[in-house]
């Protein structure tokens, strides 16, 4: 199964200046949750935010046009299709960003567990691709409001892919 999972804006917002432009240790916590002993698929410049490089206890892959590159605890592919090639028989593959490989994954996904976070930002540079609400269903939402530690309230989402 190939999942996107996602944190985005009501604007469809998702970063600014190659940062995520909010701070919600529960969005944290459930991504960790998910997608811990799996692999992550993302783009390079989503892996050079990271601020500790490879995430743990997951396979890192790493998709860049540059060739002869390499990154600690990755692998390295050329594309996205290669990439889901080689990891096509786990249970589930994660892509976490950024938007070049969300708009690539979009067509291949299955499943999307998508963080809403209620509120616009309007400082934003770079947005999560257009959901064709007649191609996917929403199969479960959780609302949480804001409080002292995730300063934006949001919505936890999963949608199926229609056959």
């Amino acid at each position: 199964m190939i999942s996107i999972i996602a944190a985005i804006a009501r604007n469809r917002a998702i970063g600014a200046d190659n940062s995520l432009l909010w701070h919600l240790p529960g969005d944290m916590k459930r991504f960790r949750e998910l997608t811990a002993g799996h692999t992550v698929i993302m783009g390079r410049r989503t892996f050079e935010s990271l601020p500790n490089g490879a995430l743990p206890n997951r396979t890192n892959v790493v998709i860049t046009r540059k060739t002869g590159i390499s990154f600690d605890k990755c692998e390295v592919f050329n594309d996205l299709e290669a990439a889901i090639e080689r990891h096509k028989h786990e249970d589930e593959v994660f892509i976490i960003g950024g938007a070049s490989i969300y708009s690539q994954a979009l067509e291949l996904a299955d499943k999307l567990y998508i963080t809403l976070v209620r509120h616009d930002f309007e400082n934003a540079d770079v947005y999560f691709p257009e959901i064709d609400d007649s191609k996917w269903i929403m199969t479960a939402s959780e609302e949480f409001q804001s409080d002292e530690k995730n300063l934006y309230p949001y919505t936890f989402r999963i949608f199926i892919k229609k056959k």
